[in-house]
């Protein structure tokens, strides 16, 4: 498979980066800075430069053409509303817009788990991010591309155990970044796991054996 991952210098999508490539996939990874483009070497993707805020949807149109599956784990990570709104907001939009002009109909999304940082005094900056990421959610889900929106609880970088609770609503709880990318991983092979938006946290259940029980439960649904 060819797959087109835009965030991979991040803190999942590196980790994807190096499942895909383990596996025989070929990867290739957006990124804006040197910096990044050395991260993405490390996993054995292929760097390409580009921009989310500054290419249009044709340019990343063009950069996508000829892959199986778009990844997209981007953020803005705390730079700004704006940011925000230009990397998490438009920046999805366009790279979905693109994703269809370039014939890519597997879209696989990281999004953010409702329930997020409710615990704590929010701030103004994480109230508008909250309503981007929903808001990016509902145009990607409003495509007719093959979409895939998984919605990680907090995230945490201790190694992973391999093992998951994932499902349309599950109770909040926290996920470690390697177990993301496996579950990602995983699922990104499974076309018919798609067109729907899955909670993901730590669990008992193996990242294999979980997205089984999901596409048993989806299909008993769509009877």
């Amino acid at each position: 498979m060819k797959v087109f991952q835009i965030g991979a210098a991040g803190g999942i999508g590196r980790r994807l980066a190096t499942l895909l490539t383990a596996r025989g996939d070929e990867v290739t990874g957006m990124h804006r800075g040197p910096a990044q483009a050395e991260v993405i070497a490390a996993t054995g993707a292929i760097p390409l430069h580009g921009d989310l805020i500054a290419d249009s949807v044709d340019d990343l149109a063009a950069k996508f053409h000829g892959h199986d599956a778009i990844v997209f784990s981007a953020g803005a990570h705390g730079t700004g509303m704006d940011q925000t709104s230009l990397i998490d907001g438009r920046g999805l939009e366009k790279a979905a817009d693109a994703a269809r002009f370039a014939g890519v109909a597997r879209f696989v999304l990281v999004s953010v788990f409702p329930d997020a940082g409710r615990d704590r005094e929010t701030t103004p900056g994480f109230e508008n991010y909250m309503r981007v990421k929903k808001t990016a959610d509902a145009y990607l889900v409003g495509t007719d591309l093959d979409w895939l929106i998984i919605r990680p609880g907090t995230l945490r970088d201790e190694p992973g155990s391999g093992l998951v609770t994932a499902g349309l609503a599950i109770e909040y709880g926290d996920v470690r970044r390697d177990d993301v990318a496996a579950f990602i991983d995983v699922a990104l092979h499974r076309p018919a796991l798609n067109r729907v938006i899955l909670e993901l946290t730590e669990g008992h259940t193996p990242v294999a054996d979980a997205i089984e029980l999901v596409l048993e439960r989806s299909t008993t649904l769509r009877r």
